[in-house]
């Protein structure tokens, strides 16, 4: 069992990171496995909409790290996105990403547990937490959720590290992605799948 925190901060060890390594430890207190994946700092590409993932399985975009965080995604049994705010509002290469990641994978990450955690200095945080659950909903992924609304406050790490109401959010959480994880390995069968319908017009009788 292990998860896998994303880091869509372009600081590999800023905030965000301290966030992640708060929801890690607990994670890995329950006797879960984890992994970090940081985005970095080169250059992202937003969707072309070309459909061209339908055919090969992947996005044909292929010099960043769109196809290898899929690749992660799918190895692990759950996964928590973090990202600093932006204008209330994720990073906007992490979204560029994860536009394409949840595209080209649409199907796959049916009941793989996620969550997403943020990062603010004051305010906008749960406009980005809202962006970034969307992305689990329309998976079908469920939502993992803590005490309060993933999010922690400061413009450093060591700030963060001072938000105690924040990290025990964090810790919360990781005990609660832990748990999903160890229930579902336990064997309980997800529900059938319906064939999916795509919504056209109203006036077709159909």
């Amino acid at each position: 069992m292990k998860v896998l925190l994303v880091n869509g901060s372009p600081h590999k060890e800023g905030c965000t990171y301290t966030a992640l390594s708060e929801v890690a430890s607990a994670i890995e207190k329950n006797g879960v496995g984890t992994q970090m994946f940081h985005i970095g700092t080169g250059a992202v590409y937003g969707c072309k909409g070309c459909g061209g993932c339908r055919k090969t399985a992947k996005c044909v975009i292929t010099d960043d790290k769109c196809n290898e965080l899929s690749a992660m995604i799918l190895e692990h049994d759950g996964v928590v996105i973090g990202s600093p705010v932006y204008f209330s509002g994720p990073n906007g290469a992490l979204c560029a990403l994860l536009d394409r990641v949840f595209y080209s994978n649409m199907g796959k990450f049916v009941h793989k547990p996620a969550a997403c955690v943020v990062n603010c200095r004051r305010g906008g945080a749960s406009a980005a937490f809202d962006r970034l659950n969307k992305y689990f909903t329309i998976a079908q992924m469920p939502v993992v959720s803590s005490q309060y609304w993933n999010a922690v406050h400061g413009f450093k790490p060591e700030h963060v590290r001072l938000d105690l109401e924040g990290l025990q959010v964090m810790r919360t959480l990781g005990n609660n992605m832990a748990w999903l994880i160890k229930n579902i390995k336990a064997g309980v069968p997800p529900p059938e799948q319906e064939d999916k319908r795509m919504f056209t017009c109203f006036h077709d009788g159909k």
